[in-house]
């Protein structure tokens, strides 16, 4: 009786679900051919045919950070390589044009773009704002990026798709509904064996807040819901065609993840270092202040804090008399409101600290700005953890700066190397260690400074324009196979 119950309603159910199946199939392949016709309806170019359309998704193309530089330097280098390329820019940017977004790529990163860019300006970035998803950041993110996906694809459809900013749960709607060859640029994994060992560990971070940590029930849960989000997030990067990442570190968490070894090669970030490296590289004179520079976006992950903290106590053990002044300049890019809010708050932490005299910031400068000032400066400062790669540091190493970085990511693995069995710069972890080793770094002699300057600059030569350009180029040639 019981059996013949659940055979009666199972197969039903079964019946139900093999057809709602049948009907989702059906609706998506309707929708890729609907896509793929008014791909065919596009408008061709002066020649009668039409131009191969590359897109890239930056939704915060105007930003001014690392991955934007990379983004600017792939366009000018397919635009350099091949003709019938026309270049296509997903952004949210929606408050400026086309035209001054270029200008800034110059402003910013001394990038001249070869040929027009074409700019399809969404409507829903917020989707993607972290402010918008208080818990489970994460997975409310990646599932607003689809979202943002299918209003891009609707607005254009490319042949060849590139997510150069990290949404990988995009990809799938580009490659199966809008029948593109995918690539991507990894510029750190949307989740880690870190952030898993982290929340496994109960360690309290940026992104494990205190009151997770200390609950073993919400600290299982939220594993739990890592490792759900970690298979999924295999499952969608999957999907590319060709994957490049930008360090040993991404490198090793992108081949656990998403099993993509056959088709994923490191290209390393394009760094401008040509024109750091023609700042004169001289022993220092004497001089009655010296600076601290640290370069890089006014982010979380970035942990300005830990600089500012670092830097109070360097000044609170530094005997009065004995050195010159010091100055800690913090220079990087505000790419909206959340981010002014947390210099706001950085600068409250220097008036905490009796500080505020002694630190400077400096946001959205102009590139010569941040030259003069990586010129001027002794020590330059890094102090997040596990930063994928590290173009901030790459380049006050080109500048000729003593880099002093988190012990951890890409500036332990690829940047800060011995070069030639020389040293190049100094690695710490915590407070204490920052502090000891910038007392350390100033208490060196000029001559001996100046060495670990030359091994630096020596060292960086691998992470120029033109290395990036030749792995890129070598990574995204099957793509226009």
């Amino acid at each position: 009786c019981c059996f013949r119950l659940l055979c009666s309603l199972l197969l039903p159910a079964l019946f139900l679900s093999g057809v709602l199946c049948l009907c989702l199939v059906v609706l998506l392949w309707g929708v890729r051919l609907w896509i793929q016709r008014k791909k065919q309806l596009s408008s061709a170019g002066r020649d009668g045919k039409r131009p191969l359309l590359v897109a890239f998704f930056h939704p915060y193309c105007n930003a001014g950070g690392g991955g934007e530089r990379v983004l600017w330097c792939a366009i000018r280098t397919l635009q350099k390589k091949y003709r019938n390329v026309t270049c296509v820019v997903y952004t949210g940017d929606r408050d400026t044009t086309g035209e001054e977004i270029v200008e800034g790529a110059f402003r910013r990163f001394n990038i001249r773009l070869l040929h027009p860019v074409k700019f399809v300006f969404l409507e829903k970035r917020f989707l993607v704002e972290a402010s918008l998803y208080p818990h489970f950041t994460l997975l409310g993110q990646s599932l607003g990026s689809v979202f943002l996906g299918w209003e891009a694809l609707l607005k254009c459809v490319p042949d060849i798709y590139i997510d150069s900013m990290g949404y990988a749960f995009t990809i799938p709607l580009f490659k199966y509904l809008g029948g593109c060859r995918i690539g991507c640029y990894v510029h750190y994994p949307t989740i880690s064996t870190d952030m898993l060992s982290v929340v496994r560990n109960q360690d309290t971070r940026f992104n494990n807040a205190a009151f997770i940590t200390s609950s073993p029930l919400f600290s299982k849960f939220k594993l739990v819901y890592y490792y759900f989000f970690a298979f999924m997030y295999g499952l969608v990067g999957s999907c590319s065609d060709v994957v490049m990442v930008n360090s040993s570190w991404t490198l090793n968490h992108i081949l656990s993840l998403w099993k993509t070894g056959a088709c994923t090669s490191v290209v390393y970030p394009p760094c401008d270092v040509q024109t750091f490296l023609d700042i004169p590289l001289e022993v220092e004179k004497s001089t009655s202040e010296y600076s601290i520079v640290s370069v890089g976006q006014f982010r979380p992950e970035k942990d300005h804090p830990l600089q500012i903290r670092a830097f109070a106590r360097l000044l609170k053990e530094k005997r009065v008399g004995q050195q010159p002044s010091l100055k800690l300049i913090l220079i990087g890019g505000c790419r909206n409101q959340q981010d002014e809010e947390r210099v706001n708050n950085l600068k409250r932490l220097c008036e905490e600290l009796g500080v505020s005299d002694d630190v400077i910031f400096r946001i959205n400068i102009p590139f010569e700005e941040l030259k003069r000032h990586l010129a001027e400066a002794t020590i330059g400062l890094h102090t997040m953890w596990n930063e994928h790669f590290g173009i901030g540091v790459v380049e006050c190493m080109a500048a000729g700066t003593v880099i002093l970085a988190h012990n951890s990511g890409g500036p332990k693995l690829d940047i800060v190397v011995p070069h030639e069995g020389h040293v190049t710069g100094f690695l710490a972890e915590d407070e204490d260690s920052y502090a000891e080793t910038m007392a350390c770094i100033f208490s060196l002699s000029p001559e001996k400074r100046l060495e670990i300057r030359e091994n630096a600059r020596r060292s960086v030569h691998r992470f120029s324009d033109q290395h990036f350009e030749d792995t890129f180029l070598l990574s995204v040639e099957p793509l226009f196979k």
